[in-house]
This record gives structure tokens, sequence and C-alpha cells, in this order.
């Protein structure tokens, strides 16, 4: 792992990611194009950043919240949760986290990782902002820690939660697409990164029903423990549909990304029980209604379905897809998206320490 520095950069040649001013970080979401899981259990997946942000701001001392701003700024316990993380890491913190306003774009436990994205922003935050007390080593406006040191501590932090993988903080960090190849234990591998195609849009369908990714993992675990068959067939087939993924957008064939894509979401439904009947409904709607295939994105069980098309369609696709929601969906959103920038793409030169 690499060290924290002071302002002057990073030790592994890696930009410290960017995120405006010192204490104000932009972080983005991510949807998973294929691979759930197969970042912690040993295979190939691909990674979208998505420009749904979540940003966190250290607010000067005495500072009052903005109006209508949550209590707690929006952060919920994760800010003094990665506060007491960060003071066994850096000398001299204080005892208690400054605070923060914090805010998201991306709808909550919906399989696009907000949680992850909120996190990694608290910590490049407070990092970049926190100035130590007497006797600490870092510098004048805090520290400058390496973006490869970034995502293993968010890695880490999250790990000791969820007890699942880094496909979350690589792909909010490096932003762009990425193709991953998982670790059993640590951050998987970068293979490739990848800009996304200009002439493409993502389309969200929210399906405001929320996912469950412990109770999720702990199942998962639990298969892998007992040799489950089903689930070697799952790793099998989930990463062909990843490279045929890949392959797809380096291609720049729609088509056959959409094709890949669904085959992916077969694989979490029918060997992995991960979608649900509402899901299928508006994956069904979707297709009826805009001849979009959309796949699940994250641990199933709730959660966003994502797809994607002609950015020149983009308005049209969301007006038909609203249209059909109609009274019977009152709750789902359709949400426009595109494809977004990391904190510090450069991660993904970066050898792996």
């Amino acid at each position: 792992m690499n060290a924290p520095t002071g302002a002057s950069g990073a030790e592994d040649g890696t930009a410290a990611p960017r995120g405006g001013p010192a204490g104000h970080a932009v972080v983005p979401c991510r949807a998973c194009l294929s691979g759930e899981d197969l970042d912690w259990l040993g295979g190939r997946s691909v990674s979208l950043a998505l420009d749904l942000t979540t940003s966190v701001t250290v607010r000067p001392p005495g500072a009052r919240p903005p109006a209508g701003a949550a209590p707690d700024g929006g952060a919920g316990a994760w800010a003094g949760e990665v506060w007491t993380f960060l003071r066994r890491r850096l000398p001299g913190l204080g005892p208690r986290p400054p605070a923060v306003t914090a805010h998201s774009e991306a709808p909550a436990a919906s399989g696009l990782s907000s949680s992850t994205a909120l996190i990694v922003a608290l910590f490049r935050a407070f990092t970049e902002a926190a100035v130590p007390v007497a006797g600490g080593a870092g510098g004048a406006g805090g520290w400058s820690v390496p973006a490869r040191t970034l995502a293993q501590w968010a890695y880490e932090f999250e790990f000791a939660i969820f007890n699942g993988g880094g496909m979350d903080h690589l792909a909010v960090i490096a932003g762009g697409l990425l193709l991953l190849d998982g670790r059993t234990t640590g951050l998987p591998e970068i293979t490739h990164r990848a800009d996304f195609p200009d002439e493409w849009a993502v389309v969200v369908l929210d399906s405001a029903t929320r996912k469950d990714t412990s109770d999720h993992i702990r199942s998962v675990r639990a298969q892998l423990a007992a040799g489950d068959t089903r689930l070697a067939a799952y790793r099998e087939r989930t990463d062909a549909a990843s490279a045929a993924v890949w392959e797809a957008v380096r291609g720049r064939d729609l088509s056959a990304l959409g094709a890949a894509m669904s085959r992916a979401h077969r694989a979490m439904r029918d060997l992995q029980g991960m979608s649900t009947p509402l899901l299928e409904e508006l994956r069904s709607l979707a297709l009826h209604a805009a001849d979009l295939p959309l796949k699940l994105s994250g641990a199933g069980g709730g959660g966003a379905l994502v797809g994607v098309c002609p950015a020149a369609d983009q308005a049209e696709v969301v007006a038909r897809l609203r249209r059909a929601l109609g009274p019977a969906h009152p709750r789902a959103r359709v949400i426009p998206a595109r494809a977004a920038a990391g904190l510090a793409p450069e991660i993904a030169a970066a050898p792996a320490p």
C-alpha cells in the first residue's frame, strides 16, 4: 500500500484524485454492465461510471449547513466512521470530523454504488481539508493521498462492513469504462480502461425497491464455501458475458452490447435469483415501449436497471418509458445519464502496489 504524502503529490506517479478545491469532492456513481460478484469471486466484470454524482464539501468551522440540509449534512453515520478509520492512519487528526454537506444525484440502495461514491468522497474531502493538530505529519492544507491508496483504504473500509469486492471503488475513482479481473481478496486488477462512445447514452430505470447488499454477499459466500455448482455456472456464464460486453463497446456495436447485457442479466436471474417479478415486468415494459434491453445493476433483489441507447434518441427513449410506467408504477423513475470521468483516470495506468 502507498503511504500518504504531503501536499506535493503522490508517490506512485498517480495524480491525486481531482475533486475541485480542497475539502470538496465530486464522485460519479457506476453501473455494472456485467460481472456482479466476480470482482471477489474471480472473473471479469465491466463497469461504467455515470454522471449521477455524489458531492461532499467540508464546511468551514462555525459555518451553518445550507438551508434544508439534513442535521448530519447528508452523510449519515459514514462521516464519523470514515474519520475514525483515517485517524488510525494519518497522525494528528482531531477526535471529531469536520462538518460536511453531502448530496447525491443517484438513487440510494439501487445497485449504482451511491454508498461507495459517498465513502470515497468523504475520504477525499477529509484528507485534503483536514489540518492535523500539533505533531501531525500532514501539510498545511492536509494530506495528498495517492489515488491507489485512496482506493485501497475505501475498499478496506467497506470490506469490514459488507465483506464484498473492490469493483465499485476502482470504478468511481478511475471512471470511464473498466474491464476488471477479479481477485478473491483485495482490489481487482484493471485490465483495460476505455472512454465510452460519445454517441451512446445510458438510461437508468430505478425500481424504487431497495436491494440488500449484506444479505446477498453472505448468501453467495455460503454458496462458495459449499462448492455450489450453480455459482460455478454463474461465474462461467457471466465472465463470458463480460468479455462480450467489452468487445461490443470497443467495436461500437450497440446491438451486440444489448444482447451481451441481456445474457448477463439472465445469468443473474436464472442462476442466482437476483431479479424479482417487478424488475422483470419493468424489463418487459422497456423492451416493448422503447426497444431498450435493460440489465439489473448491482447485487439484485431490487434496485435499478440500466440500458444503453443512441445519445440522439435518449430523450425520446426516456419519454416513452415514462409514459409506459404510467399509474401502474408511480414510484419508479427513469433517469437519463451519460458516461463520466472518475476522480483519477490515471489510476488505471498505475501499477498495483
